[in-house]
C-alpha cells in the first residue's frame, strides 16, 4: 500500500505540474500561474536577494476591463522583477466566489494573496481570518486599519492627484474649444460616467472637475451612473445620453471601452481612466490617470517574504510615483503639458491641495467642517474630523477615500446606485 500511494502522490505531482503553464483558461473563473520569470532575458530582474514566496491574485475581471488590466500588468510587472512564482485568477465575483478563489489560493502555498475589488472586502477577511499564516491585502478596502488582523491589509494610493492632474488636461481642451470659437464659455459642459455613488467614484469625479474648474472657471458637470464596474453597453449609453445634453468633453470612472468609443463615434473629446484609449478613440482621446500598483506589491510581498510586519493601511501618492498619467493623446489642447507639469510639482511639494476649500461651495457655502465615516460602521456615521488647516484631507485617515460632499457647479442626473 505504501509504493502503491507513493506511486500516486508521484502521478499527482506530475499531473500538477503539467497544469502550471503558460496558458489561460477563458472560464468564468480562470487561472494563470507562472514560475520561470526571473530566468529568460526578457525578464531580467536586478533583486540581488531571491524573494522567496508565491503570490496570488484575485481580479474581479479580465484584461478586457481597464480597471483589471492595469492590476494584471502590475502584478506581472512586479513578480517578474522580484523573481517569484505566482498565480492568477480572473473573473472572481465580489461574493463568497471570492473566499473560495482566496482559499484555494492558500491551499496552493501562496504566502500573500491580493483582492482587487472594492466588495472582494469581506470575503478577504473571511480568509485571512481562517488562514492566519497567509498575509491578505486587499485594494480599495476600508477596514484593515480597524478589524486588527496582522495578515490583513488595504492599500490605496492618492489617484484624485492623478484626476486632478487629468481634469487640468479636460480644462485646457475646454479652452481650446471656447477660443476657437466652438462653443461658449458658458457652454463648457463636461460629461461624466461614474459607476456607483461610492465615496470613491465621488472623490474621482470632483477632483477631476477640481482639476478642470482650476484652467476653464466657467466649466460646469454633469455626472451619470451605470450601476456597475464593467458595463460597456450602459458606458456608452451614458456617454451618448450625456453628449446629447450637450456635453463637449466626457470622462469616466467605469472599465469598459464604451464611453471612449461613443465619444470617438461622436467626435467629442474624451479622458479616461486606468490607461490609453488612443487605440479605439485615436482622434479623442486626451489622456488618462492610473493607479500604479507595481510599487505596493513588491514592498508587501517582499516584507511579507522576509516574515516582516508591514503596514495595515498602505497609501501610494504621486510623489512616489503610485499615481501616473499617460502620454498626451492626439486631442490635447497646445499647453497641456507644461501645465500639468506646473501642477504636479505643487502637488508634490505641497503647496497645491486638490480639495482646497477655498476652491469649492456646496449649497453655496464654504466648508468649514466635516465628519467622514472613515471607520466604516453600517450606519456611515462620521468619526473623523477631515478639513485640516483649510482643505480636505483625503486618503490620510485612511487610504481608501472619504470624500462625498456634493460639491456645487456638479449636477448628478441619477442617484440610484
Amino acid at each position: 500500500m505504501k509504493r502503491f500511494a507513493a506511486l500516486l502522490l508521484s502521478l499527482l505531482m506530475v499531473v500538477s505540474l503539467c497544469a502550471c503553464g503558460e496558458t489561460k483558461t477563458e472560464t468564468s473563473q480562470s487561472a494563470e500561474v507562472k514560475t520561470e520569470a526571473s530566468n529568460t532575458e526578457e525578464t531580467k530582474t536586478e533583486v540581488t536577494e531571491p524573494v522567496k514566496i508565491k503570490a496570488g491574485f484575485i481580479f474581479l475581471h479580465d484584461e478586457n476591463s481597464t480597471y483589471d488590466k492595469n492590476f494584471i500588468d502590475a502584478a506581472k510587472e512586479a513578480c517578474d522583477k522580484l523573481g517569484i512564482e505566482y498565480v492568477m485568477k480572473t473573473n472572481i465575483p465580489e461574493g463568497q466566489e471570492c473566499y473560495e478563489a482566496a482559499a484555494e489560493l492558500a491551499d496552493e502555498g501562496c504566502g500573500i494573496v491580493f483582492a482587487d475589488s472594492f466588495g472582494h472586502e469581506d470575503f478577504m477577511i473571511q480568509a485571512a481570518k481562517e488562514y492566519k499564516d497567509v498575509q491578505f491585502c486587499h485594494a480599495t478596502g476600508t477596514k484593515a486599519h480597524t478589524e486588527g488582523l496582522d495578515n490583513y491589509h488595504n492599500a490605496f494610493a492618492s489617484i484624485y492627484e492623478g484626476r486632478y492632474l487629468a481634469g487640468i488636461a479636460a480644462g485646457m481642451k475646454l479652452n481650446e474649444m471656447i477660443e476657437n470659437g466652438k462653443i461658449t464659455a458658458e457652454e463648457a459642459k463636461i460629461g461624466y460616467i461614474g459607476a456607483y455613488t461610492y465615496a470613491e467614484v465621488i472623490s474621482g469625479y470632483t477632483s477631476f472637475f477640481l482639476g478642470a474648474r482650476s484652467v476653464c472657471p466657467s466649466a460646469t458637470m454633469e455626472v451619470t451612473f451605470t450601476g456597475s464596474w464593467y458595463d460597456e453597453t450602459a458606458e456608452k449609453e451614458g456617454a451618448n445620453t450625456l453628449i446629447a445634453d450637450n456635453c463637449v468633453l466626457i470622462s469616466q470612472h467605469a472599465d469598459s471601452m464604451g464611453a471612449p468609443t461613443a465619444c470617438e463615434t461622436a467626435g467629442v473629446p474624451n479622458v479616461s481612466y486606468n490607461g490609453s484609449t488612443a487605440s479605439v478613440a485615436p482622434n479623442t482621446f486626451i489622456v488618462s490617470s492610473r493607479i500604479n500598483w507595481a510599487p505596493y506589491f513588491e514592498y508587501a510581498i517582499t516584507k511579507a517574504a522576509a516574515g516582516e510586519t508591514f503596514e495595515a493601511d498602505w497609501t501610494g501618492t504621486i510623489a512616489t510615483e503610485s499615481v501616473l498619467l499617460t502620454e498626451l493623446g492626439g486631442a490635447a489642447a497646445p499647453g497641456t503639458q507644461e501645465a500639468i507639469d506646473a501642477a504636479k510639482a505643487k502637488l508634490v511639494d505641497g503647496s497645491l491641495k486638490v480639495f482646497d476649500t477655498a476652491t469649492f461651495t456646496v449649497n453655496g457655502e464654504a466648508v468649514t467642517s466635516c465628519m467622514a465615516d472613515v471607520d466604516t460602521d453600517a450606519a456611515y456615521e462620521g468619526d473623523h474630523e477631515v478639513i485640516v488647516d483649510g482643505a480636505f484631507e483625503e486618503s490620510t485617515f485612511r487610504s481608501a477615500p472619504y470624500f462625498n460632499l456634493n460639491i456645487d457647479g456638479i449636477t448628478l442626473l441619477n442617484s440610484a446606485f
